[in-house]
Parts: structure tokens; sequence; C-alpha cells
């Protein structure tokens, strides 16, 4: 009998190990690096790519293996670079074509892959194609873009843009508007002319051909357009209606988004991560088998704080209760047919200590119960810049310290909402995008060792002398040391097989938990189980697993062994009958 389950599990390993070769983000752990705060080489005040390559020991050292590189081309940054000029080349403000090249070179030496930004749902309006459209909008670059012609004297119709105010923008004096999803100097591609598609495939194997292990992708899930009407019943005071709705995952946009796989990511095995909004019922046709992309990204727990009209200064009354079940239906949803990308915290969000835990709980204790959470996760883990020494939100003083036009678009409709002055400013503090954006806090010198210049392209948190990469390496209980044992169980220890490929079986609090802020899960792989308990509040808690509830069924289970594997706290307490006794904000990995 031990003989064969020896065999069972030599041959399951044999599996897992020819599924990695092929599949080899599976076992990644990737880190975000947001370039223009993460380090200044030259002193402007600006993060860099000669910055990145001088904190790549410290990525080594951290233990992450991709690196996932926010857009460094061409641009005018309206968007901080999501607005592309040129596709080719890197913007002079990051540096040069061969410090990137450098930089692939150099990652690769350490056994790590670049992950490169995607934005092809739009342009920047600086592109030479949009450049030649405006010359000609009936003209081979015209069809390269959206235009329509308006309709006495006022816009197609009445659709409002992501970042504020009407989708259409004029063409000089006539009657003649171009599309913008976003701002209205990121044009929107025309993704039904054939030639924008051959030119979008050309490029992405250019990179790909450079050697990066693939592209996270943004914004794909607009490509799509259904733009037949001229008027969309209004949702806020001025009069017009979210776009998301006529072109988001439009019928047909399968056919685009098989084309671009077929002709780029799947010849190369690249690994790539969609920023798209996909239901449960077509996740299959997304990261499935034979799916466009390898992940999506899943909003449902980290916009747990934002309505669907997506106002952020509207609260959505969420509860811990409402946080566990979306991530526990993304997770099993997810297993059903493909590959998950958990992930708390990207360039898009604040700070995931200030969304999830009380301003006056924040701390190491909440910071690494948060890490455990996710990085236990079946998935490919995406940890975001400053997360691993628990960075937080800043409080800017006005609003003209904002730079996210997201941010300045979201206070002005606040107010004319009716809220005032200080309650906008307020939810800025909560959700503003800038709260992942200021600069990296490496130490407690000047400009927390980010930059040598007098003043930052965006303001240092004060907090930087207590939250610092340097002061936290010295400390052995630390948050960014907890966050290295984190990666390090995923990728070296005996344990790895388990937390990567292993079942995630969820413990529900009907029968095992005396509390909703508990969040319990097994890990189960090869006769292998492990538990990641987490208290989620300020408030000691019991877990009884005797009494637990999976997947609806009782589990009863008997605690013969119990081998510690991490805890936040280092004094794990049982008490008889399998009840595990949590301080607050712990978190527990053992097996058992």
């Amino acid at each position: 009998m031990e003989d064969r389950m020896e065999n069972k599990n030599e041959m399951t390993r044999s599996r897992k190990e020819a599924a990695d070769r092929a599949d080899w983000w599976k076992s990644a752990v990737v880190y975000q690096i947001y370039p223009k705060s993460f380090q200044d080489s030259s002193g402007n005040g600006f993060g860099d790519i000669r910055g990145i390559l001088s904190r790549l020991d410290y990525l080594t050292w951290l233990g992450v293996n991709v690196l996932w590189i926010c857009p460094i081309y061409r641009s005018p940054m309206v968007d901080n670079g999501y607005d592309i000029a040129d596709y080719y080349h890197v913007d002079p403000s990051f540096g040069t074509d061969e410090d990137l090249d450098e930089l692939i070179r150099e990652a690769e030496k350490r056994g790590m892959k670049i992950l490169m930004d995607l934005v092809v749902n739009h342009t920047s309006d600086q592109h030479a194609w949009f450049q030649e459209a405006l010359k000609d909008p009936e003209g081979p670059y015209g069809k390269y873009y959206i235009f329509r012609k308006g309709k006495d004297g006022k816009a197609p119709d009445n659709l409002r843009s992501y970042f504020g105010g009407s989708a259409w923008e004029p063409v000089g004096r006539g009657d003649l508007y171009y599309f913008h999803a976003f701002a209205k100097e990121q044009p929107d591609l025309n993704w039904e002319n054939e030639a924008v598609r051959e030119e979008i495939s050309r490029m992405v194997n250019y990179w790909l051909d450079k050697g990066i292990g693939g592209f996270r992708i943004d914004a794909i899930g607009n490509i799509k357009k259904n733009l037949t009407r001229s008027y969309y019943e209004p949702d806020g005071e001025d009069g017009l209606a979210y776009a998301g709705a006529w072109i988001q995952n439009q019928p047909g946009i399968e056919d685009f988004l098989r084309e671009l796989d077929e002709k780029t990511f799947r010849p190369h095995n690249s690994m790539t991560v969609a920023e798209v909004g996909v239901p449960a019922e077509r996740l299959e046709d997304f990261i499935g088998e034979n799916g466009f992309f390898r992940m999506v990204f899943d909003f449902s727990y980290t916009d747990i704080d934002v309505p669907e009209t997506a106002e952020w200064y509207v609260p959505t009354g969420w509860t811990v209760k409402d946080f566990r079940n979306n991530l526990f239906r993304s997770q099993l949803d997810t297993r059903k047919v493909g590959w998950a990308a958990p992930y708390l915290e990207n360039h898009d969000q604040p700070r995931s200590l200030n969304k999830y835990i009380p301003e006056e709980d924040i701390g190491y204790y909440s910071a690494s119960m948060l890490g455990t959470l996710f990085l236990c996760l079946r998935g490919t883990p995406f940890i975001y810049q400053g997360q691993e020494i628990g960075m937080t939100n800043i409080r800017m003083d006005s609003l003209a310290d904002y730079d996210d036009v997201a941010s300045v678009d979201q206070y002005h409709r606040a107010v004319q909402h009716g809220i005032s002055r200080e309650e906008a400013m307020e939810a800025l503090y909560r959700r503003s995008r800038d709260n992942g954006r200021i600069p990296m806090q490496w130490s407690g010198k000047r400009n927390a060792g980010f930059s040598e210049n007098e003043k930052t392209w965006l303001k240092v948190n004060p907090n930087y002398l207590n939250i610092n990469v340097e002061k936290e390496m010295e400390e052995p209980e630390s948050v960014l040391h907890f966050y290295r044992k984190l990666i390090a169980l995923r990728r070296e220890s005996e344990y790895a097989d388990t937390l990567v490929y292993g079942e995630l079986v969820p413990i529900c609090p009907e029968g095992g938990a005396e509390s909703e802020d508990v969040i319990a899960y097994f890990r189960e792989d090869a006769g292998r189980r492990l538990l990641v308990a987490c208290n989620f509040g300020g408030k000691e808690q019991k877990l009884s697993l005797d009494a637990a509830v999976v997947n609806g069924a009782d589990a009863a289970l008997q605690m013969r062994e119990k081998q510690m594997i991490l805890d936040n706290y280092g004094k794990t307490r049982w008490e008889k009958d399998g009840i595990l006794c949590l301080h607050p904000y712990e978190c527990v990995i053992c097996e058992l």
C-alpha cells in the first residue's frame, strides 16, 4: 500500500513538474513596478529604468521572479504613460531603448522575467497614426480610429468617458467627433479595421521576440464597441450615461481576442493577464484551455468599496463577509476553468491596508495577515511595490497635490453631487489612485531614498521614517521579512507544490468560526493538507476545525498532529477538540 501511495505521489509530482515547465507562470510571484515612482537614478524627481536596475538585487532577495513594468513607452504622460505615442521606443523620461534591453538581460540573469504593459484599446493623440487621421479623417489612418458626425451641434451621443465628461471630442470647429473611453488625449482605436489588428500583432511580436515573458493587458475589454444609439438614459447630474455598459465585453470581442492570442501570445508561451471584468459564465472563453489569456484580474473583492456607477465618494457599506464571499467565489469559479491572478493592490488602487483595515489597526499584524490571506490563494499572486513593507495612503493638503486625472474628476463630480469639499477630499484620501503612485519608501533619508531632488513628482508620505525598506530589513519581525517568508513558502519550501497547485477548500464560518471576521481555508494536494486561518478583526476569535463546514458539508477533523509553518504572533494557541484561538489580526499557516 505504501509503495503504491509513493508511486502515486511520484507520478503527481512528475505531472506537476511537466505542467510547470509548460505553464511556467503558474509558479511565479509577480512584483509590479510603477517606474515613475520606484527609484530615481538621475536626480530629477522621477523614477526611471536605471533606478529599477539598481534595485534588482533587492527584488532577488525578496524572492519574486516576474517584474510587471507599467508603461515606459514614449508618451505625453497625460495618463502617466497609458497614453502611448510610440509603441516601439522608451520615453526619454525613463531612459533609453538600450536601458530597457539591459533590464531584460539583467533580470534574466537573476531568473526573472519581464512583464510589460500592453495598451491597445487606445493611443495618445500624439501618436503618428492619430496625427495622420486628423489630417484626413476619411483616409487610411482615419479608419484607425472612431470618427462620427455630431447632431445639431452636439456630440453623436451622451456617453460619459471613464474619466468624466463626454466620450466624444470635436475635431476643430466642424461637426466631426472622435470617441475616447478615457481622456480626450486617448482616442480609441478601431479594432474593426483589420489593418489596426495587424499593426498591433506586429508590435506585440516585436517585444516578445526580444525575450520578455509576456504582458499585462490594459482595458482590453473595451475594444469592441456598441455605439448604435444617439441617446442613453442619464445616470448623473451631468446628463451623461456610463459608457462601460456599451463598450465592455460586447458580442464579437472574442473574435478579436482569439486572433490576437493565436498570432502572438500562444506561439511564444507568454504569460498574459488581462484587465477585464468577466462574468463566471464566460470565464472559460477567456482563461480556459483554449482561452484568449492565461489569467484575468477579478475586481469583485478589490473594488468592493466602489459602487457599479464607479463613484468613489458613494460608500458601499461592504462587510468582511462580503469580502470573504467574493474572494472565495472568485477562487472557486476560476478553478473550474483556469488559473487565477490574486492581488490586493495595483497602480489603479489605493493601499489595501487603508481599504480593508480600520486606520487605528494598521500595522505589522494586519499587514502580515493580509499578505498571508492572499499569498496562499490558488493562482499567480501579484504584489505591488511598497505593499511588502506596509505602505499606506497619503493625505494630500489640496486638490493641486493630486496628479491622477480620474481623481480630479471624482472630486469635481462629488462637489457637483452636493458633497462638501472636505468630504470630497476625504474620498480622495480613501480611494485616489495616487495613493498607490507616491514614491517608493526605501529609507529614512531625504525623500525616502527615492530621489535626491528637492521635489518629487508626487509627494512622499511623511510616514516614510517608520515605514521603509532599510528599516524593515534590519527588523526580523517586520512586514517585509514576513512577506519574504511567504514568498519563500510558495517558491522554495516543501509546501510549494501544495500552495501553487493544491486545491483551495473554503472553511465556511457558519460551522467553524465564532465570527464573520475569520477567513480560513485549506490548501490540499497529494495527501497534504494546509490550513490558512486569518482573523480579519481587532478582537480575539476562535475557529473550531472539528465543527468546520467545508463546501457545505461537515468536516470532522481528528487533530492528532499539527505542524506549525508560519504565524505572525509566533505563539499559536490550540484548545482541545481542534479549536484554534486567534489573536486580533493573527494569521496561521499549519499542516494538519
